[in-house]
């Protein structure tokens, strides 16, 4: 009896040790970390035994992360110009997946009164941006030309999350991001004819169920209650 119990428990240790979940790895733009979190949960929970594990940085890093070969099955980028430069690692063409505004963002209460990008260049304003190699960074350095505007920014940024970051710490007074940060724990105002494209592509085949519910009704319906246009 006591033989038998113990092949019984090496034959449930072994089956446990052989069952493993499966993981989807998917780096994703940081304006995209609220509704990817939601994404995530919400396929997780039609994919029982799939854990979703993402990884959120700058478009362009993530891009260089995938020319380097750091493994990945999904691409989310907050533009199409950065997703090409990995075309040829991607199972498919990449395909909009939402579109996004930006923003001029402020501290809560709007202190120093900033309400259009003529505001920006003000004398002693601290303005931050993202760098131009950042989706964010380059369709605030092209929306600011067209505008005739020139500004001095205090720092550039790797990412969306590092301008708000700055302006939600108190070590800017504004800063250029997008409509989707408004309101967490900063203020501001949408800028008229800005609006920009997400991309996304599976890397893997594994990754192809992922992008299929972003790109579903009940996805787009979690997008959208992420203020996603």
């Amino acid at each position: 009896m006591r033989r038998l119990l113990l092949v019984l428990l090496l034959v449930s240790g072994c089956g446990a040790r052989g069952t493993s979940d499966t993981t989807v790895t998917v780096f994703a733009a940081a304006s995209l970390r609220a509704a990817f979190t939601a994404e995530a949960e919400a396929f997780e929970r039609e994919h029982p035994g799939t854990h979703v594990a993402l990884s959120f940085a700058g478009s362009q890093s993530l891009a260089a992360q995938v020319q380097q070969g750091a493994p990945a099955d999904v691409l989310a980028t907050a533009d199409l110009a950065t997703i090409a430069r990995v075309r040829g690692d991607l199972r498919g063409d990449p395909e909009v997946f939402a579109h996004n505004q930006l923003a001029i963002v402020t501290a809560p209460g709007n202190p120093e009164q900033v309400t259009s990008l003529s505001d920006l260049d003000r004398p002693g304003l601290r303005v931050v941006l993202a760098a131009p190699s950042v989706p964010v960074g380059k369709a605030a350095v092209a929306v600011l030309a067209a505008a005739g505007i020139s500004v001095q920014p205090v720092s550039l940024e790797d990412s969306v999350s590092g301008v708000v970051g700055k302006v939600r710490l108190g070590e800017a007074d504004a800063g250029i991001a997008y409509v989707t940060d408004l309101g967490h724990a900063v203020a501001g105002a949408p800028l008229a004819g800005t609006r920009t494209d997400l991309a996304i592509a599976a890397l893997t085949e594994g990754g192809e169920p992922f992008v299929a519910f972003v790109r579903s009704p009940a996805g787009q319906q979690i997008l959208r209650d992420h203020a996603f246009l």
